[in-house]
């Protein structure tokens, strides 16, 4: 039985892209937390926190995580950004016998470049102006949820390489 594979990082960090990658290549399912939360709530992520509130979300969110990793094998999980700081996500995600995590590092500049425009998209990052705020921003977040990411089984650094070449890595460490 394959390992599972659960991806975490800041979003804009292409846990999805990565994600959707390795389980094309590898026959493994795909599964992302937001898209997974979106069917089961039937409404968007940003509509959950926007009616809701985040720590609805936040509740949910835990929920819905504890449910797919007891279930999913041969899985590529990826994670929401803010999903390892919250509850005991970590601890979740780190204790599983049957899955490997990887923090996908990438550098704020390019989180910036990246998330710039799609912002308003993305409800955490919508009320920023620039690409100056944004990358506050993002600096701001990322020193908050280092703690969290850098708890994953290993660290990809993901700047200046090609989906395909992160894939590689992830699969050799997993």
């Amino acid at each position: 039985m394959a390992k599972n594979i659960i991806l975490i990082g800041y979003m804009g960090s292409g846990k999805s892209a990565i994600s959707k990658e390795i389980s094309y290549s590898n026959k493994m399912n795909y599964i992302d937390l937001d898209d997974y939360i979106e069917e089961k709530e039937g409404i968007s992520v940003s509509e959950i926190f926007q009616s809701k509130g985040e720590i609805y979300f936040r509740k949910a969110e835990t929920k819905y995580l504890k449910e797919l990793v007891e279930i999913k094998q041969n899985t590529v999980l990826s994670l929401g950004g803010g999903t390892p700081c919250f509850g005991n996500n970590m601890k979740i995600v780190t204790n599983l016998d049957n899955a490997t995590s990887i923090y996908l590092q990438t550098s704020i500049g390019e989180l910036s470049k990246r998330l710039f425009t799609e912002r308003t998209k993305r409800p955490l990052i919508a009320h920023t102006q620039n690409s100056e705020e944004l990358s506050e921003f993002i600096a701001k977040h990322l020193f908050e949820r280092s703690a969290y990411y850098n708890k994953a089984n290993h660290t990809i650094k993901t700047d200046d390489k090609t989906i395909q070449e992160i894939a590689q890595e992830i699969l050799a460490l997993a």
